[in-house]
């Protein structure tokens, strides 16, 4: 089955946000800044309103949660220390965050970023705080920030390779602990930390070539991501730091070389870093959302259907890191020349972003459908984090992959993992003036005061292993409000609702939300079945014969996969086996095993099949 074209998934759901009464967005303050914020059809829930029911979701959030709960804050806090000269107790970490005087690119990337990812890991725990309300998060948060105040120094940049990369998540990390663990003194910690880092920021954003071509000691390994700084700088502006940070934000948004051609439907991608562009987007998104920029969302929707059309069956994108050329055989050709096809943790978190943003700002349901594909193909089959710092990166989609581990300890992935399985809960519902709109069907509990009535809405689940989701309601009291449930484009005409076991007449359109509107009461039950077909997605345009396999949202994987083709008829024919995960397809030469991705441990397996 083709992909959507980039005119379909572009369509403007004019029609709903007609319908729907903007809201301010539920995370922003009240301050003057966050008043002048665009409105959007769509919010999000606060973090605490959602709680993860037993499932993968919350395994991987408390994994991460529990592991840098535990981590030595001496040690998170060692490479500031040790660069503004400091004592600086504690063992080091390794790997990209501790300094290393063995840093010799390529051949040696110990000692790349040192402290790169400190930030995000406050940003998680921050939110892990917002999701749980643990005290002992809370205070580990507020001890962090203590701690790094007094190491802010401008030599901790002397000579630093990526001072914007690094910086864009100290903001986010101190902006979050302000927001999410009232840290008292998160914003002045800011403040200094903004002073020590723009002597080494340039005027104005930069590409990549342009930032390594200025001078410095390690000359090709300063691409910096200036182009990323201002989404958080936006929302530093929103949370009450100070006029100054949209300033910035405006300063560092890259509209000559980026924005701009997007804005203009110019595909500016091929050759680019993927997931800094794609997290770049919410940059622009954030233009729109403060700064009223209509030529921003313009370039957050052309870019984010560019990158729609050249991934892979399982959401992912950016083999070896960049994009590839469109109407080029580049796509196909990393099945065979690449095992690092996908950099999953961070390319999700990113993922999970701009799709979350477009779902507000437009209403398009579709962009639920793509953060879905992302979750249960790329990131819930992610290995977790070790203590020792040894992380999941690459997902592989070469005809001959495996899962493996990243060579070096602290990654960039380690720093957005934790923060993506902290928004979990917050990608699953979202607001409208009329109610709820069901994102993602997982266990889960979202509460919130809708008119008068306070509702509790719990979802018990076990899709995607079958398509079918109930949900119960808890009511105050009766109230007239909206639920809706987002329709998957691949969603097949069997597909139904029932309201207490009874059938309802509500139009069940692919790639729409469904709207059942009525008067809840205390015990309701709604139960959405989805008929999931089998269906066949070749890599791209000009390989029809190269396709993967899937079932619903679920892409499977061939396992133990030989050189042997199989038939289209052959794979569409595939059957469950049994009440278990794996899938079989019969073929000439006997059955091949197909599993979820979630579900391969050390097996080899294979993404596309050769029909």
């Amino acid at each position: 089955m083709p992909k959507p074209s980039r005119r379909e998934f572009l369509k403007n759901s004019a029609a709903l946000a007609a319908s729907v009464a903007v809201l301010r967005n539920a995370n922003a303050s009240d301050s003057p800044a966050a008043m002048s914020m665009t409105r959007t059809p769509l919010t999000q829930f606060d973090y605490r309103d959602v709680q993860l029911l037993d499932g993968p979701m919350l395994v991987q959030f408390r994994q991460n949660h529990e592991l840098f709960l535990q981590l030595n804050e001496d040690s998170m806090l060692k490479p500031f220390r040790q660069l503004s000269g400091m004592p600086a107790p504690g063992d080091d970490l390794g790997g990209w965050y501790s300094p290393s005087d063995l840093f010799d690119p390529p051949k040696n990337m110990t000692g790349y970023v040192p402290g790169h990812t400190f930030g995000q890991w406050v940003s998680g725990l921050s939110r892990a705080y917002a999701v749980t309300g643990d005290k002992a998060t809370q205070a580990k948060v507020q001890r962090l920030v203590a701690g790094f105040a007094p190491t802010i120094s401008e030599k901790f940049y002397k000579n630093y390779c990526l001072p914007a990369y690094t910086f864009d998540k100290t903001n986010c990390g101190l902006i979050d602990a302000h927001q999410f663990a009232s840290d008292p003194q998160a914003l002045a910690v800011l403040n200094h930390a903004t002073d020590a880092v723009l002597p080494y920021l340039p005027a104005k954003a930069l590409n990549r070539e342009e930032m390594a071509a200025r001078p410095h000691k390690n000359i090709s390994w300063t691409w910096d991501e200036t182009y990323t700084l201002p989404e958080n700088l936006y929302l530093a502006y929103q949370r009450g730091a100070g006029a100054r940070y949209r300033q910035l934000a405006q300063r560092f948004l890259q509209d000559d070389t980026y924005f701009g051609p997007l804005a203009l439907n110019k595909n500016m991608l091929p050759g680019q870093h993927a997931y800094s562009h794609v997290n770049g987007l919410c940059s622009a998104m954030q233009a729109y959302i403060t700064d009223h920029s209509e030529k921003h969302l313009a370039a957050v929707r052309n870019g984010f259907a560019f990158v729609q059309a050249q991934s892979y069956a399982t959401g992912g994108w950016g083999p070896n890191e960049g994009f590839v050329k469109p109407e080029s055989d580049e796509l196909a050709d990393s099945l065979i020349k690449t095992h690092s096809s996908f950099e999953t943790p961070c390319g999700a978190y990113g993922h999970f972003k701009i799709t979350r943003y477009l779902m507000r700002v437009t209403g398009d349901s579709r962009y639920g459908d793509s953060m879905e594909t992302i979750l249960y193909n790329t990131i819930l089959g992610a290995r977790p984090i070790r203590p020792d710092g040894v992380s999941f990166y690459y997902a592989d989609y070469n005809r001959d992959a495996r899962k493996v581990d990243y060579e070096q300890k602290w990654p960039c992935c380690a720093g957005t993992f934790p923060q993506l399985t902290a928004d979990y809960g917050i990608s699953s519902y979202l607001r409208s003036a009329q109610g709820i709109n069901v994102n993602l069907y997982v266990p889960s509990r979202v509460t919130w005061k809708q008119g008068s009535a306070r509702v509790t809405l719990t979802q018990d689940t076990q899709y995607p292993a079958n398509g079918d989701t109930s949900m119960h309601l808890a009511l105050s009291h009766p109230e007239h409000f909206t639920i809706a449930l987002r329709v998957p484009a691949w969603a097949g005409s069997k597909s139904k609702v029932t309201i207490n076991g009874n059938p309802i007449e509500v139009t069940l359109t692919p790639g729409t939300w469904a709207n059942i509107d009525r008067t809840w009461k205390d015990g309701d039950r709604v139960e959405f079945s989805l008929d999931m077909p089998l269906r066949l997605t070749p890599i791209d345009d000009h390989h029809q014969r190269l396709v993967a396999l899937l079932y619903g949202p679920v892409a499977l994987f061939a396992i133990e996969p030989s050189d042997s083709t199989m038939s289209q008829n052959q794979l569409l024919a595939a059957q469950r086996i049994g009440n278990s995960p794996a899938w079989e397809v019969a073929t000439n030469k006997g059955k091949v095993r197909m599993l979820p991705y979630p579900e391969i441990k050390d097996e080899s397996y294979r993404l596309y099949q050769q029909t």
